[in-house]
């Protein structure tokens, strides 16, 4: 891909890639993790993999304890650095 295939519009939201990340740039640290997230996981998955219901539902749960602030969202970095920590 070259740098003009990103300028194209996402007709959709009518908005550039290029705007697309300047204002996931601007989103909160663990709201910019999340999105990241999603974008990698959609890399993986194959188009023919269908989420199940209980999935779905699972999603919609998670997504609400976030947008609600009822979920309890630690620093990546602290998890990993106990995590290690833990193993060694």
């Amino acid at each position: 891909m070259t740098g003009n295939d990103y300028k194209t519009t996402i007709h959709a939201m009518n908005i550039t890639a290029d705007q697309l990340i300047i204002e996931a740039l601007g989103l909160p640290l663990q709201l910019r993790a999340f999105v990241a997230e999603k974008l990698i996981e959609s890399l993986d998955a194959s188009p023919a993999e269908e989420l199940s219901p209980a999935w779905r539902a699972e999603i919609r749960q998670r997504s609400r304890e976030i947008e609600t602030g009822a979920a309890v969202l630690r620093n990546a970095e602290d998890v990993f650095k106990k995590a290690y920590a833990a193993l060694k």
